[in-house]
């Protein structure tokens, strides 16, 4: 059996944010996921979820300046410490909503850029990380994000996070894998999901092209789903894709899983 959690922060935008934790537990979600929740008190949304018998699965570390074209910030040596401060921020937040993992975007590698240090930078950001979230039994995350839509982005694939993992050594740390990312990286995605699920502690989804809803593109989720079935996968799915139409209308692909 899967299990599917709702990424409010891309599904049931037609409603203002605090309202969406009730529209997911309408249409039928237990659990959510909220890329920032930062300009929000973490007391208002443990409301919203406890209000509304949800879970909450994953949140990311603080990435910078987004509209500036951060990507994260945890390769970049001039960083160092505003990632350390991110690490307590997202701490404080994970603690307070209980959601056991927070994922870290690696960052974008700019030209010219020594890759050797920002890859030293990166190994030593994870390693405090992942010690400072255990302390408080919250579990970290990396994930490759495409070059197509956020070039230079640091970790290349599934197989170069996978290495960084093996380098960093914790136990703490593991892969989020994106179906939607994987499939304009990788190609094919069962494949890199077999080679990496002893890394895999949480995966996302959305089609291609559009990241859109399954069935929209040219992914083959029944493929992608069958695998994770066959793999025992336990973990939460979360629907991080925008809507082709409403949110509701969107979902009607979860009736034939």
């Amino acid at each position: 059996m899967l299990f599917f959690a709702a990424n409010i922060s891309m599904l049931f935008t037609e409603f203002d944010f605090l309202e969406r934790f009730a529209q997911a537990s309408k249409a039928g979600f237990r659990a959510v996921e909220v890329q920032f929740p930062y300009q929000y008190g973490a007391g208002v949304l443990a409301e919203q979820l406890l209000r509304h018998q949800l879970s909450q699965v994953l949140l990311n570390l603080p990435a910078g300046e987004w509209s500036a074209g951060d990507r994260g910030i945890a390769c970049l040596p001039d960083r160092v410490g505003e990632f350390q401060d991110g690490v307590g921020r997202a701490i404080e937040y994970a603690t307070a909503l209980e959601c056991p993992r927070v994922n870290c975007l690696a960052g974008v590698a700019r030209a010219g850029a020594d890759h050797s240090r920002l890859h030293d930078t990166f190994v030593e950001n994870l390693r405090f990380a992942a010690r400072e979230l255990k302390q408080r039994g919250i579990a970290l995350m990396i994930e490759p994000l495409n070059s197509r839509d956020n070039p230079g982005f640091f970790i290349r694939d599934s197989r170069h996070a996978a290495d960084i993992i093996e380098e960093v050594g914790s136990d703490n740390l593991h892969l989020q894998f994106d179906v939607y990312h994987s499939h304009i990286i990788d190609d094919d995605v069962v494949s890199a999901l077999h080679q990496n699920m002893s890394h895999i502690a949480h995966v996302q989804i959305a089609d291609d092209p559009g990241r859109h809803e399954p069935g929209t593109g040219s992914i083959d989720f029944r493929g992608v789903f069958q695998a994770l079935e066959r793999a025992k996968y336990v973990g939460w799915i979360g629907c991080e894709y925008v809507p082709s139409t409403t949110t509701a209308e969107s979902l009607s692909w979860l009736s034939s899983i």
